[in-house]
């Protein structure tokens, strides 16, 4: 093989992967950023995530003829989507509202999680099935998984649901999350 050959069947398609892994982890992130309401970050990473992507465009157009750059594109486009999910799972930014609904008495689980130091709001209500326990929280993404693993082991049987939440007026720091040792308060 000669050495432009290796170029183009080898080299410019591993060239035109990493870019497209590059690019769409980027707009992965840019999107999560968006949704946070990060308006000094987004466009800073859509410009970087554009600028990549116009370069590995232009050579895919510049050798069309080659099957090889457009599977190498296709596949750092899937490779890039895996892993900007990976990154946002791993960053877990910002926060979330967790709403748990159970028909068992709620009363253990809500004083463990008030014990952690979480902030919950309860209350008592009817549901479909007769009397229902409703406790809303509001918790660190990070933190997320601690909490699904409380509630599925004191209340296996309780309906839970988790929503982003774009912006928390007051009382992250001293109500909505864990109380950390070490840390003083004001």
């Amino acid at each position: 093989m000669s050495q432009p050959e290796v170029f183009e069947l080898i080299i410019l398609p591993i060239l035109i992967f990493l870019a497209r892994i590059i690019d769409v982890t980027v707009g992965t992130f840019r999107i999560v950023m968006v949704s946070k309401g990060k308006k000094y970050i987004a466009p800073l990473l859509g410009f970087i995530e554009v600028t990549i992507w116009i370069l590995a465009i232009g050579k895919i157009m510049q050798n069309l003829d080659n099957w090889v750059n457009i599977v190498a594109y296709a596949s750092g486009f899937a490779t890039g989507n895996y892993i900007g999910l990976l990154i946002e799972e791993k960053v877990a930014m910002g926060v979330v509202k967790i709403q748990i609904i159970t028909a068992k008495p709620a009363t253990e689980l809500i004083a463990k999680l008030i014990s952690l130091g979480y902030g919950i709001t309860h209350h008592e209500a009817t549901g479909a099935s007769g009397k229902v326990s409703i406790m809303y929280s509001i918790v660190n993404r990070a933190e997320v998984s601690k909490v699904v693993e409380l509630i599925s082991h004191l209340n296996p049987n309780a309906f839970y649901s988790i929503e982003d939440v774009k912006f928390v007026n007051r009382g992250l720091d001293s109500v909505f999350t864990p109380k950390r040792r070490g840390r003083k308060g004001k």
